[in-house]
């Protein structure tokens, strides 16, 4: 037995990987179980932590959705995305996305969920960008307004004899809060409790502030159920070996001093890696310090895939090996327009946060 699973690894291991990264919107690293939080249930997550990786020090370059977003699908800091630095503006033109690159190189590549990316106009004589995604579809359902109603069945009607890169976006946790209205016992289990809920230090602590914060917690509960649903098909389908999947989001939790903030509640995120045939001494975690802007060349590079040199993240790869491994030493975070004028820059080290407000 022991030699037919060391001969299953060492085929899925030379295979390209199938890839996932599964984006919630607005959520706070410290909102899910595995790291730390007493009251959201995220059990399919947390059981991806310990046979994976989670990273305790991943940050985002904004937190704020579209400059996020496009940060990391084009692997730049927003300030150097064009008018994608500012909130619901396109990339410019001539930037490579990595769906496209992988396409290129055979993958099958679709979004669904949130999408909230767009290019901007080629300029004389630019031609435009090859499409990133050959599906791309909101997600939703009747009764579900998540962007995750369709996860499983986009893994279902894949082509069989190509890898794959999936952007599972969803809309929670964003408000309006609908997972309360959709909510489905029989699925997600019972509705958070207010009085349950742990309230935040920065937060005013009544009850309207818990009966907001059980909301939040019913939609990073409702996301989790559905990367579980993706994990079970993964397993039916015999690919959860050698599919690299990363968890994350875009950017803190819709409160005060999280989302749009250049602190730690607004620009860390929930990070967790899984693959088993490429992960060493899975269940670690790691504190190495790892940029939003990685994620495009870790992906590019375990694909075989050429890095772009538009990008400016480095692989986070040498890390999935050796938890203790080091491929940055600061990274770097910018708060611009979110409905509101706004000027800020962070730079995070292992031990320091230093923030400068030009607003």
């Amino acid at each position: 037995q022991l030699s037919s699973l060391s001969r299953s690894k060492s085929a899925a291991r030379a295979a390209p990987p199938n890839l996932i990264l599964f984006i919630a919107d607005d959520v706070s690293d410290s909102d899910l179980g595995c790291y730390g939080s007493k009251t959201a249930r995220t059990p399919h997550i947390d059981n991806l932590a310990k046979s994976g990786r989670r990273f305790d020090a991943a940050y985002l370059t904004a937190s704020s959705c579209s400059p996020s977003r496009s940060s990391i699908i084009t692997g730049r800091y927003p300030h150097n995305n064009g008018r994608a630095s500012e909130l619901h503006q396109p990339i410019a033109a001539h930037l490579p996305w990595f769906p496209r690159l992988l396409r290129e190189a055979g993958y099958h590549t679709a979004l669904v969920g949130k999408n909230h990316m767009t290019s901007d106009v080629p300029g004389p004589g630019e031609a435009p960008q090859p499409a990133a995604f050959e599906l791309i579809e909101n997600g939703n359902a009747p009764g579900n307004k998540g962007g995750h109603a369709t996860w499983v069945q986009t893994l279902q009607n894949r082509p069989k004899d190509k890898p794959f890169f999936f952007w599972f976006a969803s809309m929670d946790a964003h408000r309006i809060w609908d997972a309360d209205a959709d909510w489905r016992e029989e699925l997600y289990g019972p509705k958070h409790d207010p009085a349950k809920v742990t309230v935040p230090p920065f937060l005013h602590d009544d009850e309207a502030t818990r009966r907001d914060l059980a909301s939040y917690h019913n939609e990073i509960t409702r996301f989790d159920y559905f990367i579980g649903q993706c994990v079970e098909e993964l397993k039916k389908q015999g690919a959860l070996d050698n599919t690299l999947i990363v968890i994350m989001a875009d950017n803190g939790a819709p409160f005060p001093r999280a989302k749009t903030r250049l602190h730690d509640t607004g620009m860390k995120t929930p990070f967790i890696v899984h693959w088993p045939a490429g992960i060493a001494r899975a269940g670690t975690p790691t504190s190495s310090l790892v940029s939003a802007i990685d994620i495009a060349p870790t992906f590019l590079s375990s694909a075989g895939v050429e890095v772009a040199p538009t990008m400016q993240g480095c692989s986070f790869a040498p890390i999935l090996k050796d938890p203790a491994a080091t491929t940055r030493s600061h990274v770097f975070s910018e708060h611009n327009w979110h409905d509101y004028e706004a000027h800020g820059r962070a730079i995070r080290s292992e031990e320091f946060l230093y923030i400068q407000n030009h607003r």
